[in-house]
């Protein structure tokens, strides 16, 4: 392996530590002093047992109280709470995809926003069954962005992208009832079923909770997908580097976190502008760094190569290390506590949209129609804050790691076409990967994803769950705070190969891919979709028979649970390490866990013991290649 060696850990938690001890001097508070205020957690909380969508309560239930002043039973208060949780997921997955669908209707040859991938908005249109035969490009995009809005309010049918999935999956589906309509609708219905005196039958909560996932995963956040593809550009393999290293002392650092590329694309645009470089050097820095944080830093890595400073549980740590001049925010998974800890540093914190305004922070409301002048205007801002820097709280951790990322579906296509004899005959399909699984050199796949939890110890679970997984010859495709912790410890470095079993080490060295792929954002977990939507389609399986699992082992939001529920409703078992906040009822758990696999062919299991966890999905694995003869 050379000097090539995995970052651990424990050496991450040396570098948060040095960085607290200078938050220390500034009376800077963090995350891991506020986990202790808040611990121990609520248990009625923790397991889904306490019901407040009433002024009559709150309730919770206990043996003396075994029912709410409704009548509601504890299976229905956990089901009613999950359903609701998920909703909440599916709504900000979707809503994103809506901006997305937006900026997409503003793209102009002259303007901001172009269509950078016009060959795959053909395909999208057609799929659609939009004509485009003699259309100018920009007109079939105002056209298409149009009709993916309508996706959102459609009366009638289904949503359209589920016609990728295979027929099976089609007719499961709609014999369930768990066929998506329209996304808005899936996510009002579910506010409806759970208001005070409507649903409180576990069965049908759960049913509807795999619905609105379906219309987040096949809907909204495939429609962010596409149409992100679409508008910047389908990712293809770029070189990177991962963690907090990534900084600069000497120029001006600008860390762009969120969701929405919209934003940091035209970011990311300006402060490569020669003006503003020019501009960064009168205020006495060398130049400007970008570095991204969350999902946000998953979209312009994986298009622009743009370093990724860390996940989610590290987005205090930017802002820590003295250096960072702006962190720029746009939706999701930012913490309001930011603010005042950017006020303990000369840090300028920049929140840019109407849905994620927070106090201790400089507003500079950011749309489409305004790209260029607010994006112009944030970095001008940052740059002019470098003067403000106080030298002696600057401490950038020596720690980074190399990374290879934006693996989308045509990527994976088109690198794995390298690995089996029979590229003519298989060129643009995912029969060499169905190939190499079958043959046995792969035992299978897991798409991991996720957050961080600090009820896991940060990074671990995913780190040690790859480790082992690529020993064992499953490769790995990864996306959101997964990716990062991936890349942060080494392994989407393609060098990583030798810690792979003797299967997975070759098809590495013949398509020239590290052994975890990063497949993008949390929304890109659609591209995860259509990847088991082709290989079930290619090789005659239905989805739920192909030797692939998929696994969160840290996660913590409410987008989390739906993304869940969808992947499970596609008909892949999906493992957790933290529980679901269902524990309270043996009905819900049942349900989740075996029952639902009567109605879509796949369910969960929960597993907090990390050990435990990786050896039941490579058990899982190893079942379903035993079902189908391999």
């Amino acid at each position: 392996m050379g000097d090539f060696k995995l970052t651990t850990v424990e050496e991450f938690e040396a570098a948060t530590e040095r960085l607290l001890e200078t938050g220390k001097k500034v009376g800077a508070d963090a995350w891991q002093y506020r986990v202790k205020n808040q611990t121990p957690h609520c248990k009625f909380g923790e397991q889904g047992i306490c019901c407040r969508i009433c002024s009559m309560g709150p309730c919770r239930i206990t043996p003396k109280a075994p029912r709410g002043i409704c009548g509601c039973d504890v299976h229905g208060i956990v089901a009613r709470n999950y359903l609701k949780f998920t909703a909440g997921g599916a709504a900000t997955h979707s809503d994103h995809g809506r901006e997305i669908c937006h900026t997409l209707y503003c793209t102009d040859p002259n303007g901001a926003y172009k269509v950078k991938d016009p060959e795959k908005l053909i395909r999208i249109a057609k799929e659609w069954g939009v004509e485009t035969e003699g259309k100018d490009i920009y007109d079939l995009a105002h056209e298409m962005a149009l009709k993916a809005l309508e996706e959102y309010g459609k009366p009638f049918g289904n949503q359209n992208f589920i016609k990728r999935t295979p027929q099976h999956t089609q007719d499961l589906w709609k014999a369930q009832e768990v066929a998506p309509r329209a996304i808005d609708r899936e996510v009002s219905s579910s506010l409806h079923m759970t208001h005070m005196g409507c649903s409180s039958k576990p069965e049908a909560l759960i049913r509807q909770s795999l619905r609105v996932g379906l219309a987040d995963g096949w809907g909204g956040s495939m429609a962010g997908t596409e149409f992100s593809d679409v508008l910047f550009g389908t990712p293809k393999p770029i070189d990177t580097e991962a963690n907090l290293g990534v900084m600069n002392a000497e120029n001006v650092n600008i860390v762009v976190h969120g969701h929405d590329p919209s934003l940091s694309e035209m970011v990311c645009e300006y402060a490569d502008d020669p003006e503003m470089i020019a501009y960064a050097k009168e205020m006495g820095a060398k130049g400007i760094t970008v570095s991204g944080v969350c999902c946000t830093s998953n979209e312009v890595a994986m298009r622009r190569g743009i370093p990724m400073a860390g996940n989610f549980l590290q987005q205090e740590n930017v802002v820590l290390t003295g250096a960072c001049e702006a962190i720029v925010v746009d939706v999701q998974c930012i913490f309001p506590a930011l603010g005042p800890l950017s006020k303990c540093f000369h840090t300028k914190f920049i929140t840019t949209s109407p849905i994620a305004q927070m106090p201790d922070s400089e507003f500079i409301q950011f749309s489409p129609e305004n790209a260029d002048e607010n994006a112009k205007a944030i970095v001008k801002l940052a740059i002019e804050n470098f003067k403000n820097r106080k030298p002696e709280l600057v401490h950038i951790p020596d720690m980074k790691q190399k990374a290879t990322v934006g693996y989308s579906l045509e990527a994976i296509v088109k690198v794995l076409d390298g690995v089996t004899n029979s590229q003519v005959d298989t060129l643009g399909t995912t029969k060499p990967l169905i190939e190499c699984i079958t043959s046995g050199v792969l035992r299978g796949a897991v798409a991991m994803v996720g957050c961080n939890n600090p009820k896991v110890r940060p990074d671990t679970a995913h780190i040690e769950l790859m480790k082992k997984l690529i020993a064992n010859d499953i490769i790995v495709v990864a996306s959101g705070c997964s990716a990062q912790a991936a890349a942060k410890a080494g392994l989407m470095d393609k060098r990583a190969k030798d810690l792979c079993g003797a299967g997975l080490k070759r098809v590495c060295e013949l398509a020239d891919i590290p052994p975890v792929l990063h497949m993008g954002s949390c929304v890109d977990i659609s591209r995860m979709m259509n990847l088991v939507a082709e290989l079930a389609k290619d090789s005659g399986l239905n989805i739920s028979q192909l030797p692939v699992v998929g696994c969160a082992p840290e996660w913590m939001s409410e987008k989390a649970v739906s993304i869940g529920n969808y992947v499970v409703a596609t008909g892949i078992d999906t493992f957790l390490g933290v529980d679901p906040y269902v524990s309270g009822s043996s009905e819900v758990a049942e349900l989740l866990t075996g029952g639902i696999r009567d109605w879509v062919e796949a369910a969960y299991t929960v597993e907090t013991d990390i050990e435990k966890l990786v050896d039941k999905m490579i058990d899982r694995i190893e079942e379903k290649r035993a079902a189908i003869g391999i």
